[in-house]
């Protein structure tokens, strides 16, 4: 008689970790995606292309090289700093703490998970989320306020201009834009109970960065976005000029910021004792 073979992987193996992590992964992306906090984040993923369907159905004509600016500026401004950020606050922050306020993280630290694989798999969760739903929100977005000038003026500029480079390059913006900010809240959501005020300080710190020394531009998540805008804005008069960090050092430094807060992250969840009555 043959006995059954035991496919499971063993403890302490990498494919242990992958499967665990996927299986967060799995269930997380449900929680963040359906889950009932999630009003929210579509809210704001819808604003920028309802802005922009408005734009588009305005009945004045537009030229396309003035919508590709007025885009650029709603992009950086609305895009980056308000619905992604906020988003990002929402999706992030509560990746732990809303555990916490549901009474059910206990489930996952009972279990037998590593904390840093679940700090992992929570975190990947939130980016495969936000990184689908505002992709789809800048992609929507831009389609639409290129519309204003006309379907074939819209289509000339994006078959035969610049305008399918402009739209990779803002997607991009967005995915770096959801890792950088992902990782400083869920970091955030680790360490104080209400991640509102540390969110707050954090978007007037973007908001006046275009003021600030450059080497204090740079402690910055916009800074390197800006860096990787297809169309530069000017500041104003009042900016301090900084020389733009090129692709090629922006993109590795940010990941590699990024590492460091997930690490600082992991960090945090191995010590994490859970007190359901003081919360």
């Amino acid at each position: 008689m043959t006995g059954a073979t035991d496919t499971r992987p063993a403890p302490g193996t990498r494919a242990l970790r992958l499967g665990q992590t996927a299986a967060i992964l799995r269930v997380e992306i449900g929680r963040v995606l359906l889950g009932r906090r999630t009003l929210a984040l579509y809210v704001l993923a819808a604003m920028p292309v309802l802005a922009m369907l408005a734009y588009a159905l305005a009945p004045d004509s537009r030229e396309i090289g003035k919508i590709s600016m007025i885009y650029s500026g709603v992009f950086q401004a609305f895009v980056v700093r308000f619905v992604i950020f906020f988003g990002c606050v929402g999706v992030f922050g509560n990746l732990f703490r809303g555990e916490i306020v549901d009474r059910s993280l206990h489930y996952y630290l009972l279990s037998p998970v590593r904390r840093d694989i679940l700090a992992l798999g929570k975190f990947l969760a939130g980016l495969v989320s936000t990184v689908a739903v505002f992709t789809a929100t800048t992609v929507a977005s831009y389609l639409l306020a290129l519309l204003a000038a006309g379907p074939a003026a819209a289509r000339e500029f994006l078959l035969q201009g610049p305008g399918a480079g402009h739209l990779a390059a803002y997607v991009g913006v967005t995915w770096l834009a959801c890792l950088g900010y992902g990782a400083v809240f869920l970091l955030i959501g680790l360490l104080v109970r209400n991640p509102v005020i540390p969110a707050a300080a954090i978007l007037g710190w973007e908001w006046i960065n275009f003021l600030l020394p450059a080497l204090l531009k740079k402690i910055s998540v916009v800074h390197y976005l800006q860096s990787l805008m297809p169309v530069p804005l000017d500041q104003g008069p009042f900016a301090i000029i900084a020389e733009p960090t090129p692709a090629w050092i922006a993109v590795p430094g940010f990941a590699a910021f990024c590492g460091v807060v997930l690490l600082l992250s992991a960090f945090v969840v191995r010590r994490l004792q859970i007190r359901y009555e003081s919360d």
